[in-house]
């Protein structure tokens, strides 16, 4: 038997995008050739793999237990045929893309900016704002590394925990200061969220105190928050280290909080593809540092 590792490739196109246009776009390949491509995997796999539900496609059962042993199969093709070479980042002339909510970039980008030019001047950033829903971004190579405060779901992602911030409250420097959870949640509150939401685990620990607090508006940038918070009487709760430049910007206090709250996680993501890329290894190893240098010691 003789087997064609391209089938392999396909397959997990498919599987990923359960699509055959989308595997289409992946591969940069034409529909109607990975439509062939699904054939010859049915015929030697005698499962259908992608059925037509509607007017989407869905995986069989089988194609849904193989998934991820595709996925393996094929990142231990890929470090058995990939030649063994020496990577030099003075030499590398690429271009990665970072997306990340913007105070984090604005703490991050001086120091990785730096790093950048001294180790690798052929090298240029471009630092994205976090998407607004859910987005095929990093799956499609649009985007090189995330940095979030979610683990991935699907296997197909890859993830570093690279460190944790700490929530603090943030109020116009002429306003009283905050020391007690009932003034905490008297006072109107701006929400930082980039989908427009009007709750978070904030208000669970208040209803948990038989409080409540009333949200006035959620805006998607830090620099739009502190904007509002620095010219009214609202408050704002955030990552103290990921926003210290920008809280230093503005006319504002910082507090504790007057209650404790889990210290939200920093994540990289990206996707399993670049495992065995070394550029895009040295990049995260590079980004991680940014990042630690800003966060605080634990």
């Amino acid at each position: 038997m003789q087997l064609d590792l391209n089938l392999l490739t396909a397959l997990h196109a498919l599987l990923e995008e359960n699509s055959v246009t989308g595997a289409a776009e992946r591969l940069r390949l034409s529909v109607p050739a990975v439509s062939r491509t699904l054939g010859r995997i049915r015929r030697l796999t005698g499962d259908d793999i992608l059925v037509r539900s509607g007017h989407t496609m869905t995986p069989t059962p089988y194609a849904v237990g193989i998934r991820d042993r595709v996925g393996e199969v094929l990142l231990q093709a890929q470090s058995v045929l990939a030649p063994s070479r020496e990577f030099d980042p003075a030499t590398l002339e690429r271009t990665f893309t970072l997306q990340c909510h913007d105070a984090l970039a604005t703490a991050l980008a001086p120091p990785l900016l730096s790093a950048l030019a001294e180790q690798a001047p052929g090298v240029s950033l471009r630092l994205l704002a976090e998407a607004t829903g859910d987005s095929d971004d990093l799956r499609h190579g649009r985007v090189d590394l995330q940095i979030g405060a979610t683990l991935p779901d699907l296997p197909e992602f890859r993830s570093d925990t690279i460190g944790h911030d700490r929530l603090v409250l943030v109020r116009r420097r002429a306003t009283p200061k905050i020391k007690t959870l009932p003034a905490y949640a008297a006072r109107p509150h701006i929400l930082l969220s980039r989908r427009g939401r009007l709750a978070d685990p904030v208000d669970d620990v208040l209803a948990a105190a038989g409080l409540s607090r009333r949200v006035v508006a959620a805006v998607g940038t830090s620099a739009t928050a502190l904007h509002i918070v620095a010219r009214g009487e609202t408050v704002l709760t955030v990552p103290e280290a990921s926003c210290r430049p920008l809280i230093a910007a503005f006319d504002v206090a910082v507090d504790e909080l007057p209650m404790p709250l889990p210290a939200p996680p920093v994540v990289a993501v990206w996707h399993q593809r670049y495992d065995t890329d070394p550029a895009h290894t040295w990049f995260r190893t590079q980004v991680r540092d940014a990042v630690t240098s800003v966060l605080p010691a634990r």
